[in-house]
């Protein structure tokens, strides 16, 4: 069982950076593949980024691409996401989210086994 808790979100202006944190509970954290997704008003869950349980960035959106990163700390078990020259459009709550070792990577929200409660995020124009 994992826990996780996101914290950093805010009200920021386009252009601006804000590194979301998540705080993973639990011994075996470092077995879990992580990633970030998220959701705005009215539209789906929507897939930012996953990261191996080595550290190894397997996949981002094309929407983030060159802006975002994800990044994770096992020693603290803690998962970052890195979010620079945001736009209005990266509006949204932020999930954190987990899959145990034994699934393959994926980019649905499916493929996870583990949520946070979110954390939102807002970009003025």
């Amino acid at each position: 069982q994992v826990q996780l808790v996101e914290s950093g979100g805010g009200l920021v202006q386009a252009g601006d950076s804000l590194r979301l944190s998540c705080e993973a509970s639990g011994r075996t954290f470092s077995s879990y593949g992580m990633g970030w997704f998220r959701q705005a008003p009215g539209k789906e869950r929507e897939f930012v980024a996953t990261i191996n349980w080595s550290g190894k960035i397997t996949a981002d959106a094309d929407s983030v691409k060159g802006r975002f990163t994800i990044s994770r700390d096992n020693a603290k078990n803690m998962v970052y996401l890195q979010m620079n020259s945001l736009k209005p459009e990266d509006t949204a709550v932020y999930y954190c989210t987990a899959r145990r070792f034994s699934r393959a990577e994926s980019t649905w929200p499916s493929g996870y086994d583990y949520w946070g409660q979110g954390t939102q995020v807002t970009v003025s124009s």
